[in-house]
């Protein structure tokens, strides 16, 4: 007798997290989690060793797939995803020549983009592509691998991201789903879902493209491994996708004008379209699926600014400091608190943005603090979802999922800060349960997410007579425009001190 399951595993900032899930209920029978920390470096390099995605994938899951109850699972189908848009080269043996680059957050290829920006246009480069060039985007961190690993270079060398590098040692198949690669600005067409073959060659001519194809589609199959003797041959893999499109998946938030929260490490919108859709100061993407257009955007912290609170406070539990931040009225007490302690993202898209505290008296506490960075990233959601219905996109419904939503509190506060509704499903395991779905969905055995996973919850805005938050939120405008040169001359002198160091 035998259980059959499909397997979904996602390579997050923080750790791998991978579920077992019971093809005939959608029942996670098992999730397995492994650690791992990024690296951050001089002139804003964040990177992660590339091995550490497979071996993480090799320790993980012979523990998943273990017997549950007696029985052991029949795996029939394996989802992959990871945070991205990352970039991991490789040798054409695929041997890394460096760490891989992380998303947004690595700042590394800004003279990279500075240059491309000149030499196409950022206006030019939006209409064509739906996104300017930002940290966010891949190609000018390829470029910037190409200048300092020349001799590299001078071979083929081909492109990976966390998700597509696992594929690779499954199924042997070199590969990338849509909706990453259209992440890699300019080196995919939004237009024809293709690669633009002139950039590649205009970018890294030596670089092998891969091939793409949709997140809900099979790329190929597993291949026996003498390092990993669990693994069986035959088992359908999908293209897999960005963690953030994998957790979108999760909670089912793929309907046109829907807006998609993802509160983890950092915090992602993804907001739904039929169309293409582009603003300056966002992303816009291909989606998961044919047919889906996306316009996102995201902070460059969240969790890890909850993750800092509790380092400097010395108290481990977060529902500890959550519930104190509870007992706190809305608006702190005064307190504000702008979140970009390691730059911002969308759409302010300045990396040498930093943290700001204001209105901090002798009676606040530090439940106060950890309130009011609640209530700042809430404000930078609001922030993103003004920007995004500027650019003629329809925000009708919102999906959340996330570590961030594991309590009520946060979800809460972005909806009172928003004045819009927030819907959180049963399960919120994160982008793992996506992938297994979006393999179930690939091999037809599941359409719609709603039977594995119903909505629970409905958070409704509130108001309170502690705060104004439209006042709130304009004064939280005001203040970024009216700190951004002190900000600047910081950061400058931040990264000179610690060069010094170096």
């Amino acid at each position: 007798m035998s259980l059959r399951c499909f397997v979904g595993l996602d390579v997050g900032t923080s750790s791998t997290k991978a579920v077992l899930v019971a093809v005939e209920t959608g029942e996670v029978l098992r999730t397995v989690t492994r650690s791992h920390e990024v690296r951050r470096g001089a002139a804003g390099l964040v990177e992660m060793d590339q091995e550490i995605w497979w071996d993480e994938f090799r320790s993980i899951y012979p523990e998943l797939t273990a017997a549950v109850e007696g029985v052991e699972p029949g795996i029939a189908g394996i989802g992959v995803s990871g945070m991205g848009p990352c970039v991991a080269v490789t040798d054409a043996d695929d041997h890394p020549i460096a760490p891989s680059a992380l998303y947004g957050v690595d700042a590394r290829a800004r003279e990279q983009i500075d240059a491309l920006a000149a030499r196409f246009g950022q206006d030019e480069l939006l209409a064509r592509y739906d996104s300017q060039l930002t940290t966010q985007a891949g190609g000018p961190k390829l470029v910037w691998f190409a200048e300092h690993h020349p001799e590299d270079f001078a071979e083929p060398t081909r492109l990976y991201m966390p998700s597509s590098a696992l594929i690779r040692k499954l199924t042997g198949e070199y590969v990338l789903d849509r909706q990453s690669a259209s992440q890699c600005t300019p080196l995919y067409d939004p237009e024809t879902c293709e690669w633009d073959e002139e950039m590649w060659r205009a970018l890294s001519p030596g670089t092998i493209p891969p091939r793409l194809g949709w997140s809900d589609e099979i790329c190929g199959h597993t291949r026996t491994r003498e390092d990993l003797p669990a693994l069986a041959a035959g088992i359908p893999v999908t293209f897999g996708t960005v963690d953030a499109w994998a957790e979108q998946e999760s909670v089912g938030a793929v309907a046109d004008h829907e807006l998609f929260l993802m509160y983890g490490t950092t915090l992602f919108l993804v907001a739904n379209s039929t169309r293409r859709a582009r603003h300056p100061a966002m992303w816009g993407t291909t989606g998961t699926r044919a047919g889906m257009r996306n316009l996102a955007g995201g902070l460059a912290t969240s969790g890890s600014l909850t993750d800092w609170m509790r380092r400097i406070t010395g108290e481990d539990d977060y529902s500890v400091l959550t519930a104190e931040a509870a007992e706190v009225a809305p608006g702190c007490d005064g307190l504000m608190v702008l979140p970009y302690f390691a730059g911002e993202r969308t759409p302010v898209q300045d990396p040498d943005a930093r943290g700001i505290i204001a209105g901090l008296t002798l009676d606040h506490t530090r439940a106060h603090l950890y309130r009011a960075m609640l209530e700042g990233t809430a404000l930078a959601v609001r922030h993103n979802i003004e920007v995004m219905e500027a650019a003629g996109l329809r925000i009708d419904t919102i999906a959340c999922a996330g570590g961030g939503v594991t309590s009520d509190l946060w979800p809460q506060i972005v909806s009172d800060v928003t004045g819009r509704a927030q819907v959180r499903r049963r399960h919120h395991v994160g982008a793992a349960l996506g992938d297994a779905f979006l393999v179930a969905r690939a091999l037809g055995e599941v359409e719609s997410i709603d039977p594995w996973n119903p909505v629970e919850y409905v958070f409704e805005p509130r108001t309170s007579d502690a705060v104004d938050y439209d006042r709130r939120y304009a004064d939280y405008r005001a203040l970024y425009e009216r700190t951004t040169e002190i900000a600047h001359h910081l950061a400058a002198d931040g990264e000179a001190a610690g060069g010094a160091e170096d």
